[in-house]
């Protein structure tokens, strides 16, 4: 299974924040963001500050899919 975190894309642009302007918030380091955008593995703390700071739960952030899934 691979990670997406495409649900916390469009819950940025529901709440028009900004990427940046999220990282900024959060505290987030940039090489994190990163993966964060690639959809790479990252911590627990780092989906906690998130989720913190939108005020939602890790599914509103990020899920999981089938590596060979279409969508």
């Amino acid at each position: 299974m691979k990670i997406s975190y495409n649900k916390l894309w469009k819950l940025l642009i529901d709440l028009k924040i900004g990427k940046a302007e999220l990282r900024h918030r959060t505290g987030i380091a940039s090489s994190t963001f990163t993966k964060l955008r690639n959809d790479e593995e990252v911590s627990m703390s780092i989906i906690r500050k998130i989720c913190e700071e939108l005020n939602c739960d890790i599914g509103d952030v990020m899920e999981f899919k089938k590596e060979n899934s279409q969508k």
